[in-house]
């Protein structure tokens, strides 16, 4: 599941709307809608993220935010080490290696270490204006 389905699902659980009916508000299938909520599609459009929070009604942050985790809900990444050093090209390759053997706890330590915060979608280096 990416971060964007696992909110949308979330968001749609709270509302206490079917996937069926979520999905023809949104003028899409039920089909379509579960593959995007399972991480079985690949990174939503804007479009598509525009117009569920027509749908739903979000506005502001929590539209940012659902913004965010669309951008970071690619579920096929491939990560450019061009032209950094030898050990973040080996770092990137490891973690690609390693990642599916890592505990949710093991991923929190290193987002902490990166600066990121899931939960908020965003990136805590960012300084808001």
């Amino acid at each position: 599941m990416t971060p964007f389905g696992h909110k949308l699902r979330e968001i749609r659980a709270d509302r206490n709307l079917t996937l069926k009916e979520m999905a023809k508000g949104l003028g899409v299938s039920s089909a379509y809608l579960s593959s995007v909520e399972h991480g079985h599609r690949g990174q939503p459009s804007r479009r598509f993220v525009h117009r569920v929070c027509q749908y739903l009604n979000i506005i502001w942050d929590d539209a940012e935010e659902l913004e965010e985790l669309a951008i970071r809900s690619d579920p096929k990444v491939s990560v450019n080490t061009a032209g950094l050093t030898p050990k973040a090209t080996y770092l990137a390759n490891c973690l690609a290696e390693k990642i599916t053997d890592l505990s949710d706890e093991q991923i929190e330590a290193m987002m902490r270490i990166i600066n990121v915060d899931f939960n908020n979608g965003s990136d805590r280096n960012k300084t808001t204006e």
